[in-house]
């Protein structure tokens, strides 16, 4: 039998709570009664009551839904418990306080107490399995949520490998008639392409270090580029995938279509909190390029049309909401610049 100690301590302090509330009721109701009298009986059935119920229930067959005994169990544990927790104590305030009989009530206020016992065990039993009831059921809103973004990202995987894949088999079936060294490189770089699968931000930047290599020989000298990755974000965690749609969207958009192709920067680094979410340190990565710029109207996202920007910026949504986001600027040498803008979340230092 394996007890959740720190759920424990938590519906421990809320039937105090709820004990404190019942005796500020009764004491409103007999401001003649001392308070501390009505306070004590109000602890005492309180605290009994939920000891019974709340370790008793560990001995009986529990519903996964709620964490409450399922079937007649369910009901008999809250009757019993909230019975001989009155009984217990209403006689162990007796005791403390030396009252020959329970409270010193006459019939009149011995129903009155009775009745609101009563209504206060329903209210705390409800309130408890309402509460374990909402606990399962966020917990599978969670559960759910993580399995449609693994199941997003899978189908992101099957979507953009193959693109990248098809144009470097077809470039590597050209290069291994015509400069097998080359096509040796080019194999090799695919080989650690695709073996990457860690998603720290300095996994990322080799992996994508693999890509570009892959696109240089395709390329040639129309491709430069640069990775600046300072020390302090190599293990920043971020999405797997974010990087290669963002630079295969600038290759394909804005070098290709230059003559004399261009450079690409690839750059990470840390905000201050902002606005947006408060006491959170966000990352900025920028892909920029000196390519032909910006059209006057982007495409829609289809096949050949920013596919891989258009799902980025949703799985950026998908992870972090309104906090994750891809803009597209022009820059001032008449290149484009794709900056991802995301919670920062470094791994403590043991």
């Amino acid at each position: 039998m394996k007890i959740d100690w720190i759920a424990k301590l938590r519906h421990l302090l809320q039937v105090i709570a709820f004990c404190l509330a019942i005796a500020a009721i009764h004491y409103a109701f007999r401001p003649h009664k001392a308070y501390e009298v009505a306070l004590f009986y109000s602890l005492s059935i309180g605290l009994l009551s939920w000891f019974l119920i709340d370790f008793g229930r560990h001995f009986f067959p529990s519903s996964e839904e709620t964490g409450w005994p399922a079937g007649l169990a369910g009901v008999a544990l809250p009757a019993v418990g909230n019975v001989l927790g009155f009984l217990g104590g209403t006689s162990i305030t007796n005791a403390w306080f030396g009252f020959a009989s329970w409270y010193r009530y006459d019939a009149v206020e011995l129903r009155v107490t009775a009745g609101v016992t009563v209504l206060s065990a329903l209210a705390i039993t409800y309130f408890f399995y309402t509460r374990g009831k909402s606990a399962w059921l966020q917990a599978k809103v969670s559960e759910v949520r993580s399995q449609a973004s693994e199941a997003q990202l899978k189908l992101l995987e099957t979507q953009l490998e193959p693109h990248m894949l098809f144009n470097t088999l077809a470039n590597l079936r050209v290069l291994i008639g015509t400069d097998p060294a080359r096509a040796q490189d080019m194999l090799d770089r695919m080989i650690a392409y695709l073996r990457s699968t860690e998603h720290p931000l300095a996994n990322e930047f080799d992996r994508l270090r693999d890509y570009l290599e892959l696109m240089a020989v395709r390329m040639g000298p129309r491709l430069a580029y640069t990775l600046e990755l300072p020390d302090g974000l190599r293990e920043a965690p971020v999405p797997p995938l974010l990087l290669q749609p963002l630079v295969e969207n600038a290759i394909r958009h804005g070098l290709e279509p230059k003559v004399e192709g261009g450079h690409i920067l690839v750059s990470a680094r840390c905000t201050g909190r902002d606005g947006r979410t408060p006491g959170t340190q966000r990352l900025v990565i920028e892909v920029t390029d000196t390519g032909v710029g910006l059209p006057p109207v982007l495409p829609p996202a289809g096949p050949g049309q920013s596919f891989g920007l258009a799902q980025a910026r949703e799985r950026l949504a998908t992870l972090y909401g309104a906090d994750g986001t891809i803009d597209l600027i022009a820059t001032s040498t008449g290149g484009t610049s794709a900056m991802a803008v995301f919670p920062l979340q470094l791994p403590s230092q043991p």
